[in-house]
């Protein structure tokens, strides 16, 4: 049996490293971390436990094409407060469909990144 710790990292793809960097970086606000001296073209984020790794594909064809589905592959990032992180995102004018008193037990957030991935932000009820 494999003894599993905790996840590592996510990593996503982007037809385009910069403004990827952009939405993760500036608008976002993720911490960027040293990435080794791949051949390839990405940047890795400090997510707490966990990293998120972004790689420049252009000539992917399995990055998504759809809008928001969150039945669809994403990743979730556990924040401390749904209040202050929908007012983050209005503030940054970044659509997002929310579940505010989810079956899940807690409440959650989804955005779309630059290339159409999935993000969800998982949050404290009343928080």
């Amino acid at each position: 049996m494999i003894e599993l710790e905790r996840v590592h990292h996510v990593t996503i793809a982007t037809k385009n490293l910069e403004e990827a960097r952009f939405f993760y970086s500036e608008i976002l606000k993720f911490k960027e971390i040293e990435r080794p001296p791949f051949k390839s073209k990405g940047v890795w984020y400090d997510l707490g436990e966990q990293q998120l790794h972004v790689v420049e594909n252009p000539k992917s064809e399995t990055l998504r094409l759809n809008g928001l589905n969150s039945l669809e592959g994403h990743f979730s990032i556990w924040v401390k407060s749904y209040t202050k992180t929908l007012h983050w995102l209005n503030k940054a004018g970044i659509k997002y469909e929310i579940e505010p008193i989810s079956v899940a037990g807690f409440s959650q957030i989804y955005i779309l990144d630059r290339d159409n991935n999935v993000i969800e932000f998982a949050a404290p009820y009343n928080s």
